[in-house]
């Protein structure tokens, strides 16, 4: 009986996985923390480089960090700009989001 309780239960919990959660922060070539970069998500490396159909965006704060929530568990492309300041053509995709988890990255542009 306690093993059918506890198969059951294991069940019940992956059932309900949570979405990826990732925390980006992005920096300068220096280190430093860049506050109000644009941060966009996009599904494919063509949304990415045509600039359209992101998946999220979101502005970095004061300390350079943006969360972007529910997602889906999959690998993104992403773009981040300020002013003259970018990361195109380095970094620009994350490893495979793994749900029940805050995935993190840094992101440096310049």
């Amino acid at each position: 009986m306690r093993i059918l309780i506890i198969a059951i239960l294991g069940l019940v919990l992956t059932s309900f996985a949570i979405p990826p959660i990732v925390k980006v922060t992005v920096v300068d070539n220096l280190g430093n923390h860049v506050e109000g970069a644009e941060v966009v998500l996009y599904d494919t490396k063509e949304d990415y480089e045509k600039e359209v159909n992101p998946v999220a965006k979101e502005t970095t704060d004061s300390k350079g960090r943006v969360t972007f929530k529910k997602l889906e568990p999959k690998s993104y492309f992403i773009h981040v700009f300020k002013g003259d300041m970018n990361n195109n053509w380095s970094g620009v995709q994350t490893d495979n989001l793994l749900p029940n988890k805050i995935n993190k990255m840094i992101v440096v542009i310049e």
